[in-house]
């Protein structure tokens, strides 16, 4: 039963702390998107849901008292100015350019586009480990599965710049054109379908380098097809980066894809140059002594050691490898022999005393794993970037996220263009 109306000071604002991520609820993500976007356009496609969603977590928490959506509105408008103040990477307060972030993963993207006073005014992530290291780090919740027409209704219509570092699929092309229609069931297809709803300025699209030469070269030549002929974008060639030319000790190629609407009258594009920079693994290694979970065990290191001699002994160069300290690491990924192709040598550890189940004892050689935060300085993320999840997911993270810099230097060469710089 209803005894009275609830007020603004009764409200425990500590409530709207969003721990649990619902994938298929967009409230929440409503809700963050609009404590970050209320001061520009895009609040609108936002507001009505945030709304709700405070409402709804306030009639939870009163169960006995009305709240009405005054009192939403007005404890909507209240967090507001509560926000961003343990967040390390909040939205710039005077943006230059808006943009959005598909396939987000933790936000190397964001955190590239950021640095140029570039605001995101809608990003989206399935991943919800992933969801919780974009939050943490940003303060917003992206939207969840891109391919559901409920996700797409909350992308603004007004942006600069669409980023998405997709996941590669095959697409069924034989004897056909290669055409937008073709690409129908694959992730580019969603990618594409936003591109021709909502004609951004420019275009950013990131993947691995095999997409080069994916199905014989086909994927590559249908996506290129799709947005030069379809689409109508000028699409200059895309090109192979390498991270490790761009002041990370890290030998990961990638494959960038740059466009410009016709409307921008954009026909050349140049992509960056490597800087002048050298830098080594050493750079980014832990200055104190790690954790002893981190160092192989013997009877590991020995199956390693088996595992790589019977490869060689087929003439196969697969199996661990130890960087030197003044060498450059491996491209890390999400999975495999990602930590194991990056082993370090380290005789820094005092306590071999194991805090993990191994077989055999902690190594004297000093060989151990990277620890997740080399991992994200490998990737360029900086030393204040959270990791607030596993190490096995804070590996998986940082193996499928972007190069900062690479993608930075790429990014402020499409805003100067834009600027007509």
């Amino acid at each position: 039963m209803i005894n009275k109306r609830i007020d603004i000071e009764k409200i425990d604002f500590q409530l709207f702390e969003v721990k649990a991520i619902d994938r298929d609820n967009p409230k929440p993500a409503s809700f963050t998107h609009y404590l970050h976007n209320h001061k520009n356009g895009v609040s609108q496609f936002y507001k009505k849901d945030a709304i709700s969603y405070v409402k709804e977590t306030l009639e939870k928490e009163y169960p006995t008292e009305k709240v009405t959506n005054k009192v939403a509105e007005e404890a909507l408008q209240y967090l507001i100015f509560d926000l961003n103040k343990s967040v390390p990477f909040p939205a710039p307060e005077k943006p230059k350019f808006k943009f959005i972030d598909l396939f987000a993963g933790i936000g190397g993207f964001r955190l590239a586009f950021q640095n140029l006073q570039g605001k995101c005014v809608f990003t989206s992530e399935w991943d919800k480990y992933s969801k919780q290291t974009y939050k943490a780090n940003f303060g917003e919740i992206p939207f969840g599965d891109i391919t559901k027409p409920e996700t797409k209704k909350y992308i603004p219509d007004n942006f600069d710049v669409l980023c998405a570092g997709f996941p590669c699929q095959a697409f069924s092309i034989a004897g056909r054109r290669g055409g937008f229609e073709d690409t129908r069931g694959t992730l580019f297809f969603d990618v594409a379908e936003i591109i021709k709803n909502k004609q951004p300025k420019a275009i950013f699209l990131e993947n691995v380098k095999g997409l080069k030469n994916h199905d014989k070269g086909k994927t590559l030549e249908t996506i290129l097809n799709v947005l030069r002929e379809d689409l109508g974008y000028y699409v200059p060639e895309p090109q192979i980066i390498n991270a490790k030319e761009f002041g990370v000790p890290q030998n990961r190629e990638r494959i960038f894809i740059v466009g410009f609407h016709q409307d921008t009258g954009i026909t050349d594009f140049k992509y960056p140059k490597p800087v002048n920079k050298e830098i080594v693994l050493e750079d980014i290694l832990e200055e104190n002594e790690v954790s002893v979970k981190y160092y192989l065990s013997t009877t590991y290191i020995d199956t390693l050691r088996k595992h790589k001699a019977r490869h060689e002994s087929k003439g196969n160069g697969f199996g661990y490898e130890i960087i030197p300290n003044d060498g450059t690491a491996n491209a890390v990924v999400c999975g495999g022999m990602g930590r194991e192709r990056n082993l370090v040598f380290d005789d820094r550890l005092t306590n071999f005393k194991p805090v993990t189940n191994i077989s055999g004892e902690v190594n004297r050689e000093g060989i151990r794993k990277m620890t997740p935060r080399e991992w994200a300085r490998l990737q360029g993320f900086p030393d204040n970037f959270k990791i607030i999840v596993s190490d096995a997911q804070a590996y998986k993270q940082f193996g499928n996220s972007v190069a900062v810099p690479a993608i930075q230097a790429t990014a402020e060469k499409i805003i100067e263009k834009l600027n007509g710089e």
